[in-house]
């Protein structure tokens, strides 16, 4: 055998071992996260040398379909190539906009609440993929043994416990919280509303992501509040010289940023990204409202750094919950701020006066256990494989034109149609085949994104998700062909 055909049977060996791997992660057996055969096991498997089967390895390191940790051999991308582009940057309107809600935001709720409908609207993951059956011991325990004692008003801060676990926990990405700075809130969604009467009054201009969650956006219609809507990046998040200009050219009163993972579009920014931020609301001395609900949803090693970590002198009120991570149903979120706790105090005593007691005693016995961190590293691998499942079917049956975001957290897709599709059309010919998406346009206080959609990924694939993807599928081919 010559040299030449030596050579042309050795590449086809390695790249036929790199198929057959690659194979297995396209159907799942390997999914994100996940660790390779050693080089020495997959070279015994398939008979082949171990400079063989490193060649294999490096060619798919070479197509995202690998990565090498080092000390630790190849594990599956959690972010790998598509065939499909993301989403382009947004553009939305430059003038402050009077935000109005769509009405087919509660439309989408009441149908959201539908057990009998696929689930891929709303973004509240499923009870069985949380722990809520430990939860629930918790919550049982804590009534049991000290029902009277939870049986009252809490201090408008909420439970000290609580409070206290939060600020432990914080600590471990470096972002250094004093409890008396903490004041749990009826989900996160109170917590952004009590930031918002904190630093605004009514009429003032908020500065926001586009496309950002609508939640948002009922909370700033109802304060009656102006929304500056400011593009944003699918991969890279804010573009942060479209905030330097609108500093300097309209009279923002504060700005509304995700620092985990935004949605719908699962885009955050750099750490660099952060401090540019800080640095030109600190010099236009606008505050911060910072939305960080995401951020304990990654799927990377390291953790999305928040803005008051970075800055903790800054002008920054901090808003997170346990609503997408554990317990959608307890309503319990936070708002930290050191410089206006007591406006928001005031304002929570006219709202709520305080939340209820059992369910942050439970929690907080929740997190003092350590079992948060294990169901945290679970749900992780789950939200990543169903993105990942969910990818894979849109890119087999949805037109090629369709854009998808690779989020790097969270658990929502946001998809970029083909210019013709009208996903408020879509929404309704998929509620006649008893499935529920998200249109685009409910994203948005302008008439951006009608050919856009959010899909939800927090519940357990299953044969019935997939083919609710084929025929979603099937009825945008269906509407693209029509225009």
């Amino acid at each position: 055998m010559s040299d030449i055909q030596r050579a042309s049977r050795e590449r086809h060996r390695y790249e036929d071992l790199a198929g057959f791997v690659e194979d297995l992660v396209e159907n799942g057996t390997l999914r994100p996260g996940m660790r390779a055969p050693s080089l020495r096991a997959i070279a015994h498997q398939k008979q082949a040398s171990l400079s063989t089967a490193l060649q294999a390895y490096r060619l798919l390191e070479d197509r995202g379909v690998l990565e090498a940790r080092p000390k630790s051999g190849f594990y599956v991308a959690t972010c790998r190539p598509s065939k499909f582009d993301t989403p382009a940057v947004s553009c939305p309107p430059d003038t402050p906009t009077k935000v109005t809600v769509p009405s087919g935001v509660l439309q989408l709720l009441h149908h959201a609440a539908d057990p009998n409908l696929v689930p891929l609207g709303c973004a509240i993951p499923s009870a069985e993929l949380l722990a809520a059956g430990r939860l629930d011991r918790f919550l049982a325990r804590a009534a049991r043994t000290r029902g009277k004692q939870y049986n009252i008003y809490t201090e408008p801060r909420g439970d000290a416990a609580l409070r206290t676990e939060v600020s432990r926990r914080a600590a471990r990405w470096g972002q250094a919280l004093n409890p008396s700075d903490i004041a749990v809130t009826c989900g996160c969604t109170e917590a952004l509303s009590l930031a918002l009467r904190a630093v605004t009054r009514r009429g003032d201009i908020v500065a926001i992501e586009s496309p950002t969650y609508f939640g948002l956006l009922q909370v700033l219609e109802s304060l009656g509040l102006k929304a500056l809507e400011l593009p944003t990046n699918a991969r890279d998040g804010l573009q942060v010289d479209a905030l330097e200009r609108a500093l300097k050219s309209k009279p923002v009163k504060a700005c509304l940023l995700s620092s985990g993972f935004n949605n719908p579009l699962g885009s955050s920014l750099s750490n660099a990204g952060k401090r540019q931020v800080l640095d030109l609301l600190r010099r236009h001395e606008v505050p911060l409202i910072e939305d960080d609900i995401y951020g304990d949803i990654h799927f990377g090693p390291d953790r999305p750094i928040p803005f008051m970590a970075i800055a903790p002198e800054a002008d920054i009120l901090y808003c997170s919950s346990f609503s997408k991570t554990v317990a959608p149903g307890y309503r319990v979120g936070w708002v930290v701020t050191p410089r206006h706790m007591q406006s928001v105090l005031e304002a929570k005593f006219g709202l709520t006066l305080c939340g209820p007691a059992l369910p942050q005693a439970a929690l907080a016995d929740f997190l003092s256990s350590g079992g948060y961190d294990s169901h945290l590293r679970r749900i992780r691998r789950v939200f990543a494989d169903n993105i990942d499942r969910m990818s894979r079917t849109i890119e087999r049956t949805f037109p090629s034109e369709t854009r998808v975001t690779r989020p790097a957290g969270g658990f929502v897709l946001w998809l970029e149609l083909p210019e013709p599709v009208n996903a408020r059309v879509l929404f309704e010919q998929a509620l006649e085949q008893d499935i529920c998406i998200a249109p685009g346009d409910i994203f948005t206080t302008s008439d951006r994104y009608a050919n856009c959609m959010r899909l939800s990924c927090g519940h357990t694939w299953d044969k019935r998700i997939q083919n609710s993807l084929e025929i979603l599928a099937d009825l945008v081919h269906t509407q693209s062909k029509r225009a």
